[in-house]
């Protein structure tokens, strides 16, 4: 990535492909971006130490070594996955106007935003079913998420979104590119580069719905219907205390899912049905979904987690203690 204005062409016969696209800040507030920059910054740092302190606590903290935790610790590295994928490209952009993006490194940084995209959200999925049998099966708890169980889950996860993505480059790599080069945000995804092809893209928009439907779509399915059993289970338990205490087991899950799913949604909507929505609109949800939930996760487990929260406040006091 280098400081550039244009593109240059590579030209094979009657195929054409750009060797670097222009990735774009705020649009319309290109003026304001070192000033905007500001709160940018704010939420990578609060997703960096957030995402390293819930690491640094659970691994630290025998009495978190369990699956509700393991899963929570996916879910921060994930979240620090997508900060620092995207933290180059945007503060760059912010800071410098560097705006030019190698063809070939444009792709790269698309794959592993659209995996740990996919990885999140199947981790979710998994901290639903945690959840599920935690409360429906508590006995048995132990015994059905046993750790090698929780290792094979997260290898599942990986192998999962890395296979059903690793045609999207080769799709976007087939097509012919021409005239526009340049892409709706400071990070590159799959339908922004679909879109400036002027090729049949009948294939890529066929694949990409089919391995979202089949893949997130299906994860926000069984979370759905493992809380609907959750609920019934809880309906079913002897006292209005219990319910809300295990109720309150999910609060901080229920968080994580919606700050994800909701702009997820939001965002898949406008690249395939919202032709007329504006530009700014567009980058706002953008980056609604890429940079809010790895900063709020973190909030969220500290605030609603019993465990997590005692265990920082010890973190603390142990280094108080140890300063003076």
């Amino acid at each position: 990535m280098e400081h550039d204005s244009h593109t240059t062409w590579e030209f094979n016969g009657s195929f054409y492909q750009p060797s670097a696209f222009l990735m774009m800040g705020i649009p319309g507030l290109e003026a304001l971006h070192h000033w905007i920059s500001i709160p940018f910054c704010a939420l990578y740092l609060t997703a960096l130490l957030g995402n390293c302190m819930i690491l640094f606590i659970i691994k630290k903290t025998p009495s978190l070594h369990e699956p509700m935790y393991y899963f929570l610790s996916m879910l921060a590295v994930t979240d620090l996955g997508l900060v620092l994928c995207t933290l180059p490209t945007t503060l760059g952009i912010f800071w410098f106007n560097m705006r030019r993006i190698g063809f070939d490194a444009c792709l790269t940084q698309m794959y592993i935003i659209h995996l740990l995209s996919f990885i999140e959200s199947s981790v979710l999925l998994a901290m639903a079913f945690d959840r599920f049998i935690a409360i429906s099966h508590p006995l048995r708890h132990s015994s059905i998420l046993t750790k090698t169980t929780v290792i094979k889950i997260g290898l599942a996860i990986i192998l999962r979104g890395m296979v059903s993505l690793l045609p999207i480059p080769f799709l976007l790599k087939r097509l012919t590119y021409c005239g526009k080069t340049e892409l709706s945000h400071s990070f590159c995804f799959h339908p922004d580069i679909m879109n400036l092809a002027c090729a049949d893209i009948k294939v890529n928009v066929f694949y990409g719905m089919i391995i979202l439907l089949s893949t997130v779509g299906m994860d926000f399915i069984f979370i759905v219907l493992s809380y609907i059993l959750i609920i019934k289970t809880v309906i079913s338990l002897a006292t209005k205390e219990e319910c809300l205490k295990a109720l309150n087991t999910c609060v901080s899950h229920i968080c994580a899912v919606l700050v994800f799913f909701i702009p997820m949604i939001g965002l898949s909507m406008i690249h395939r049905f919202g032709k007329n929505v504006p530009p700014l609109v567009n980058t706002l949800v953008a980056y609604t979904y890429l940079i809010i939930p790895p900063a709020l996760n973190p909030i969220i487990y500290s605030i609603k987690s019993s465990h997590i929260r005692e265990a920082l406040l010890r973190a603390l006091r142990r280094k108080s203690e140890s300063d003076w």
